[in-house]
């Protein structure tokens, strides 16, 4: 059985700077808290106790900045389905945290692609990364880098074998 694509398929040359992938924005709950400190292993106080931090002038928990960071996974908007057959590799992560985020912040996470570097057979698609709270203040932003495989050398290859 063919598994069917939930897009159609892009190689590395379809796409284009500028092109934006927003992702699905989020509230910050008590319960993304609890999950994050859960799986992370965090375990100082800012990220779980509400008095601790009222006490230094907060006015809730502070999420973790991974906690913020993981927000901008590629996988939660239609990006990665439409590389399900060039992608070869996630290559790098960076990013640089803005301003705080609190329980009750919405989130809202946007991927443009900022630069497209070709090589022979492939390509590195360069993602910046963007997240503005619920006032539309800049929160995050950081890179993400893609190792696409180009999709003219597969063209190639298939009118090479069919001119032979």
């Amino acid at each position: 059985m063919t598994r069917e694509s939930l897009c159609p398929q892009r190689a590395f040359e379809d796409f284009e700077v500028g092109e934006r992938f927003p992702l699905p924005s989020r509230t910050m709950t008590d319960a993304i808290f609890a999950a994050f400190q859960l799986a992370s292993g965090d375990n100082h106080p800012i990220h779980y106790d509400v008095e601790f931090c009222r006490e230094r002038g907060m006015p809730h928990m502070l999420a973790h900045g991974f906690q913020v960071l993981i927000q901008t996974a590629a996988g939660a908007g239609l990006f990665p389905h439409m590389v399900e057959d060039s992608l070869k590799a996630f290559i790098s992560q960076e990013s640089e945290f803005l301003a705080p985020v609190f329980v009750g912040d919405t989130l809202y996470p946007v991927l443009i692609v900022e630069e497209c570097t070709p090589g022979r057979t492939t390509g590195v698609l360069t993602l910046r990364s963007e997240i503005r709270n619920q006032r539309g203040e800049l929160v995050l932003t950081g890179r993400q880098r893609y190792l696409l495989r180009r999709g003219d050398v597969g063209r190639q290859g298939a009118q090479a074998a069919s001119a032979a």
